[in-house]
């Protein structure tokens, strides 16, 4: 008993945790350990638009903890280099030949099947999970691809795969898997104790808060969100339209834990990326001033020197609109108060309040008690020529975005030339960056209502120094219950434990009763036949005497002659 108690006060010692993350943080680039029996393998295949990439992860044995996810990571080969391979184009060039859909994949294939070891191949579940570009095929397409790979991909490899690991995913569902990722590398998942200085701000269910992401592209954006149980009323319309915007999930291993219940707002706005709403927005002003050149008998635009003044533009900047037949000669001004005011008919508000980009119904966000992360267009914007992005400030941010839309454009290509911006910058970030800073900071602000003050929003590129994909939330919530099989083979062993424990420390006592009860029955036993002999005696002495008086006499007979 004192050495079970010294073990479970060693085992409940305070953890010094920042420690433990940053030696976390750390092996997280080393090479993976393939010698190591207890390691397990993941492959989900990202199957986009452009191209067909695959990702290797890896996990060791659950903990046993219910509470706890399974720690899974990105494999690194030899090289500490990412596991991950990418071919062109995407998967939807096979619509035509389903029947080549095997044959498209199979390097990818190949290239996991080397880094995976032999020995457990049968036991790595492949997820084959189809993006935007098999979106928009026909389902007959879709099913036609998908029932390809189905067929004969296990003829070649021994992964382990069916056919509903394979399919075409909704956008909706991408949102998801990203918000999952990037709250998983985070820690967000983890249920810490309260002596856990360093843990996030908790909610009142004990669990830690997680973060929304925002996420602008080329051509769309998109944003997810934890919201809480509703208590607003809500009219039937934004009922049915929060049904089909919030996704509720359980992460955890067992459906009867809600640990790990989540209520997720996620919408994918097409059209709305950095890219398609400049060209949305130079259709707008091709459209205008060609309509205002007819009803004024104005000329603007249509020679380069008479072109339209554009305040999304750097100062001086010249630039040529083409759409179909039709020119126009554009010039900048860098007026970027002015460029937000144009811009915000492209946002295409309602006049409802619960309504964001589009009149697309939003669920209220507390902007008291939450906290955003904004990737892609959001850290460009802020960081590759402005160079402040992670923690996001509005009024620094207008004010900075500004001053470089006053500047002239050969101070800036200059400045570009003497390396004063982000190596990641180009000419066409300098070219476009007054046009999408005042278009992400009124998507943010006119869009999605956050405050201009707000203060917990961090644009990012990276998460603990790597990028972190939506693949890594689709694995984590398709092998959300593989812990359970751990957990109850580690129960089994306990229990099997518990019970030598136990002989161990009784046996002695066992024994002892045992003999006692033996040496009990023997008494018993000894007593029954004494009492039975004596009766047997008692009742025999007659029966002699009678015996012995007929027989004397027969003794003492003469016998005749």
């Amino acid at each position: 008993m004192l050495i079970m108690d010294f073990r479970h006060w060693g085992a409940s010692l305070p953890r010094d945790r920042q420690y433990e993350r940053y030696l976390a943080r750390v092996g997280d680039l080393e090479a993976t350990d393939t010698e190591d029996p207890n390691l397990n393998y993941g492959l989900v295949v990202d199957c986009g638009s452009s191209g067909s990439r695959i990702f290797v992860y890896f996990w060791p044995r659950h903990n046993g903890n219910p509470h706890d996810l399974l720690d899974i990571k990105q494999m690194r080969d030899r090289n500490s280099q990412p596991v991950v391979k990418k071919i062109k184009p995407g998967i939807s060039a096979m619509a035509d030949t389903p029947e080549h859909a095997s044959d498209y994949l199979r390097p990818l294939l190949s290239f996991a099947a080397a880094h995976v070891p032999v020995r457990k191949h049968r036991e790595t579940p492949l997820y084959i999970l189809c993006t935007a570009g098999m979106r928009l095929l026909s389902e007959r397409k879709q099913l036609a691809i998908l029932a390809d790979l189905v067929k004969d991909l296990p003829l070649e490899f021994d992964f382990l795969f069916s056919q509903s690991q394979a399919e075409v995913i909704s956008g909706k569902q991408e949102g998801v898997y990203a918000w999952i990722g990037i709250n998983f590398v985070l820690g967000r998942f983890d249920h810490e104790d309260e002596s856990d200085a360093e843990a996030p701000q908790e909610l009142a269910t004990g669990r830690r808060r997680t973060v929304g992401i925002l996420d602008m592209g080329g051509a769309s954006l998109q944003i997810a969100y934890e919201v809480p149980t509703s208590t607003s009323v809500l009219s039937p319309q934004q009922e049915e339209a929060a049904k089909i915007l919030l996704a509720e999930f359980n992460l955890g291993c067992d459906v009867q834990h809600t640990e790990h219940v989540y209520r997720v707002y996620v919408t994918t706005f097409l059209g709305f990326g950095g890219n398609f709403a400049r060209q949305r927005y130079e259709d707008l002003v091709m459209n205008e001033t060609l309509n205002k050149n007819r009803l004024l008998g104005q000329k603007t635009g249509l020679s380069p020197d008479n072109p339209f003044l554009d305040p999304c533009l750097p100062v001086g900047l010249t630039d040529v609109v083409e759409r179909n037949s039709q020119v126009l000669h554009v010039r900048g001004r860098g007026d970027w108060v002015a460029c937000g005011a144009m811009l915000s008919p492209l946002l295409a508000r309602s006049s409802t309040s619960q309504a964001s980009l589009n009149g697309i119904y939003q669920s209220p966000i507390d902007f008291n008690n939450s906290e955003f992360y904004g990737f892609s267009e959001f850290f460009y914007c802020t960081e590759d020529v402005l160079r402040i992005g992670g923690r996001y400030h509005g009024p620094t941010f207008a004010k900075a975005a500004q001053d470089y839309c006053g500047m002239a454009w050969s101070v800036l290509t200059q400045r570009f030339k003497n390396g004063l911006f982000s190596s990641h910058a180009d000419e066409h970030r300098l070219k476009y960056q007054c046009f999408k800073s005042a278009w992400m900071y009124q998507v943010l602000h006119e869009g999605f209502h956050f405050p201009y003050d707000y203060p917990n929003l961090q644009t990012a590129q990276l998460v603990y120094d790597r990028e972190v994909q939506w693949t890594l939330g689709a694995i984590l919530y398709k092998t959300r219950f593989l812990p359970l099989r751990d957990l109850r083979q580690e129960g089994a062993r306990q229990a099997h434990g518990s019970w030598f424990r136990l002989s161990f420390v009784y046996n002695h006592y066992l024994f002892f009763a045992c003999i006692l009860v033996v040496l009990l029955a023997i008494i018993l036993y000894l007593l029954r036949l004494r009492r039975i002999h004596h009766r047997q005696s008692r009742a025999s002495t007659p029966l002699d005497l009678l015996w012995i008086e007929e027989v004397v006499p027969m003794i003492g007979v003469q016998v005749g002659p």
